[in-house]
């Protein structure tokens, strides 16, 4: 993550940046996920696409627990649920209508399908180290397996 003050790395739980002492969400000159100069009113990053609007207004954005993500995985996978929670609206729709539609239509074969890759994505989640986790499922946003 960037400051959005100075545009230099900071932690992602960081109060405050090292670098100016400004608490690194707080301003608008800098994107916070590549560090290019934005203009304050500009509401996405036009080097990386990014949102630049504040996070803190949607409660379902920000850090995501490869814990919460693997538990609903395993627990509820075949609905997608763990798809939502880590925003893939596409994929946890996809999963959902394959669940629900295809449920029906095989007498639950398609809920089963759906269910295992639910359950290895989940035991994915929760065999990676959080670091890993954060890299290959947030910042890089691997919609599958």
């Amino acid at each position: 993550m960037f400051c959005r003050n100075c545009g230099k790395e900071v932690h992602p739980q960081a109060v405050a940046c090292p670098s100016c002492g400004v608490p690194p969400k707080a301003e608008k000159k800098f994107c916070s996920n590549c560090g290019v100069e934005t203009d304050p009113n500009q509401v996405a990053c036009t080097k990386c696409g990014v949102s630049l609007a504040n996070k803190a207004s949607n409660p379902f954005q920000g850090p995501k627990n490869k814990l919460v993500a693997g538990l609903l995985g395993i627990l509820l996978g075949g609905l997608g649920i763990h798809k939502f929670y880590l925003g893939y609206n596409k994929e946890g729709i996809i999963m959902l209508v394959v669940t629900l539609v295809g449920g029906t239509v095989t007498c639950g074969i398609g809920y089963g399908l759906v269910s295992i890759v639910g359950i290895i994505e989940g035991i994915i989640y929760l065999t990676k180290t959080d670091e890993d986790f954060e890299q290959t499922y947030v910042k890089n946003q691997k919609p599958w397996f």
